[in-house]
């Protein structure tokens, strides 16, 4: 597939089929998120694979009660690493460069996913203390995404986006 038609099939899905989603393919997503762009190439994020029912479940819970979240077959729990990135870029490696490469590994991860013919949905909407305490995230981790990963049971139409014109600047504001 080419990046252009993956980037306009991705689409938030918020329900997921009763079907595993195969190891080789969770792999694949799991190579292309660590190929993300990443300050300084610290790569200050860590991944978390939830697949457990139980934790799956609490993690919908601390997601504001959106079920669909337990609903997929697997959750990838996106965490910010802040001290890595501090230890080479300071105060704003740790408050804005560790978000960034977090968040980036992540729609990484749902192109990815798309291209796979799997769906996914970027959840921000959490509670991050009690995912971290599920997940006994060490101190100083910050959870930054739940990616809820499944084949989808439902087909989403495409959402409006702002006009370019609108968007985009030339030079200043």
């Amino acid at each position: 597939m080419e990046l252009f038609e993956v980037v306009r099939r991705r689409r938030s899905v918020r329900a997921y089929q009763h079907r595993e989603v195969e190891q080789d393919k969770l792999h694949a997503i799991l190579e292309c998120l660590s190929a993300a762009p990443s300050a300084g190439n610290l790569q200050a994020y860590e991944i978390v694979v939830v697949r457990e029912p139980e934790a799956r479940q609490a993690l919908g819970r601390a997601a504001l009660g959106q079920a669909f979240v337990a609903q997929a077959p697997v959750v990838l729990v996106v965490f910010a690493n802040p001290g890595r990135s501090a230890e080479h870029y300071g105060r704003r490696g740790s408050e804005l460069y560790a978000v960034q490469d977090a968040a980036i590994a992540a729609a990484y991860a749902q192109l990815a996913a798309t291209d796979l013919g799997l769906a996914t949905c970027w959840v921000g909407a959490f509670r991050p203390e009690p995912v971290a305490r599920l997940l006994r995230a060490p101190p100083g981790l910050v959870p930054v995404a739940l990616v809820p990963l499944g084949y989808a049971d439902e087909q989403p139409s495409r959402t409006d986006r702002r006009a370019l014109v609108d968007l985009v600047h030339d030079e200043a504001f």
